[in-house]
């Protein structure tokens, strides 16, 4: 064998990724069972990947899961649960649910990783603002804890930093009869996404290259004020509503009255409080650059979501 031909050989074993004749990466999805979790693993496996999902022991799993999607029962506060769930993991999307002790699970699920012996690439589910506004929001500084969790891993990270969800809107459908949607978001304006554009981007990269130490801010194509996104829900059902900007005090009351759990109940009002001060209004190209189409309008999710719209507000 020439010196040549074996240059060429090693160049080429070097430049190899997991997707080889010895089988495809593994793709590791906590928090799989949730809104963006569950279509985070439809969308793997619709790209053909092999995926595991972590789930809690004796939750039920989506029915259309099918046998590519390994599901392995796993708890955050359970180190040794975390270790058989990342064991071979190629990447793994960190997605914890809102609880006081997210951050400790978020670097739960890190330093899992990094007990591998691997190198997975870590891609973390935060919120728009990781980083810059953790003061006074304690969701995001849970996720900016995350992510000094991630430098400080040593593993190849991504960050994915969505805004509010359109799809939270659809829960707020039976009170919508009453003509009003009251919310303390004051007068800002948010830059809602929908979770199906937060899905093809983290699908987009933990099956790419060229993202390592990225944070992608994930936010609809314009920032709307709740008056704004009233109307829009307003010509849907069919009647106007208006928006009743609720006063702080009123709205964690009215949370606490309908059985949240305190510690949830106030981040909302925390979080509500940064919408209102506009601190949630910036809007990126990011859902573009990493899916190749532009982020879903709000009067597009809304059209597509009539019928459950105009269902629950005439309940």
């Amino acid at each position: 064998m020439t010196s040549a031909l074996i240059k060429q050989l090693s160049a080429a074993i070097v430049s190899l990724k997991p997707y080889t004749t010895w089988g495809r990466a593994m793709i590791v999805v906590t928090g799989a069972t949730g809104t963006v979790g569950s279509e985070v693993v439809s969308g793997l496996r619709a790209r053909g990947e092999r995926v595991r999902a972590l789930v809690r022991d004796g939750s039920a799993v989506p029915a259309h899961w099918d046998a590519g999607v390994e599901t392995v029962a796993a708890d955050f506060t359970d180190p040794a649960s975390l270790d058989r769930a990342l064991a071979g993991a190629d990447a793994v999307y960190v997605l914890v649910a809102v609880h006081p002790e997210m951050d400790a699970h978020e670097r739960n699920v890190i330093d899992a990783a990094a007990r591998t012996g691997r190198r997975p690439h870590l891609v973390l589910h935060a919120a728009a603002g990781v980083g810059e506004h953790a003061e006074g929001v304690r969701f995001l500084a849970a996720h900016t804890a995350g992510l000094g969790c991630l430098g400080a891993s040593g593993l190849p990270w991504t960050v994915l930093a969505p805004n509010g969800f359109y799809q939270n809107f659809l829960g707020m459908a039976p009170t919508l009869h009453t003509g009003r949607l009251a919310l303390p978001g004051g007068t800002g304006a948010v830059s809602y996404v929908d979770t199906r554009d937060v899905a093809e981007a983290a699908v987009a990269v933990l099956t790419g290259d060229g993202h390592e130490n990225a944070v992608y801010t994930l936010t609809g194509p314009a920032a709307l004020t709740h008056t704004e996104i009233a109307g829009v829900l307003g010509e849907t059902v069919g009647h106007p509503v208006t928006y009743e900007a609720l006063d702080p005090e009123a709205a964690l009351a009215g949370m606490l009255a309908a059985g949240w759990d305190p510690w949830r109940a106030e981040g909302m009002v925390e979080l509500y409080g940064l919408y209102a001060s506009g601190g949630a209004s910036a809007v990126t190209d990011d859902v573009e650059k990493l899916t190749g189409h532009p982020a879903r309008s709000f009067a597009y999710f809304v059209t597509e979501h009539a019928a459950a719209l105009r269902a629950g507000a005439a309940s």
